[in-house]
């Protein structure tokens, strides 16, 4: 492998790991345990194959793993029921912490869909191979982040927590 073609991957990894994970901290440990496995793993990349796909594959596989596996949150003030508490001048700033707030509340395999899509303009077939789901399924992946996305960004509320996603239909 390449080392150059390696290094050259890291800026868009840890940005998508940024968007991913909403933490700088968190991003950079997650960029460095996925170098860590793609250096480990290196025989299995195929020459000639696109890296890029296969290190967001890991990137993809690593978080899944760590968000698997993590400690169950420590009870904390949600941001939404304390909103109107907390008045303050509207502005560029404002609505870009909003966007970060609403991806995080996105369903995780949602967020991935759309962060990969819109923040390092992969097709849907490389995505679909990152994922490792069918296009179908990543189409409506992006369809659903796309509609709840907007919805939260409008100001909906998050999803109950028994059923992520559901809405009526009138």
């Amino acid at each position: 492998m390449d080392s150059r073609a390696l290094i050259d991957q890291i800026p868009s990894l840890r940005r998508y790991a940024r968007a991913l994970t909403g933490d700088a901290w968190a991003a950079d440990d997650l960029v460095q345990d996925t170098l860590e496995r793609a250096c480990h793993k290196w025989q299995l990349w195929i020459v000639g194959s696109d890296l890029r796909a296969w290190l967001f594959t890991i990137m993809h596989n690593v978080f899944a793993s760590q968000t698997r596996r993590a400690p169950p949150p420590r009870a904390m003030v949600d941001i939404d029921e304390v909103a109107a508490q907390l008045p303050g001048a509207e502005g560029a700033r404002d609505r870009a912490i909003d966007l970060q707030r609403c991806l995080l509340l996105l369903p995780e395999e949602q967020r991935a869909a759309l962060l990969l899509v819109a923040l390092e303009d992969m097709s849907y077939a490389q995505l679909s191979r990152v994922l490792n789901v069918p296009l179908g399924t990543v189409m409506s992946r992006l369809a659903r982040a796309r509609v709840r996305l907007q919805d939260l960004m409008e100001g909906a509320p998050p999803p109950a927590a028994g059923r992520p996603g559901l809405r009526r239909l009138k």
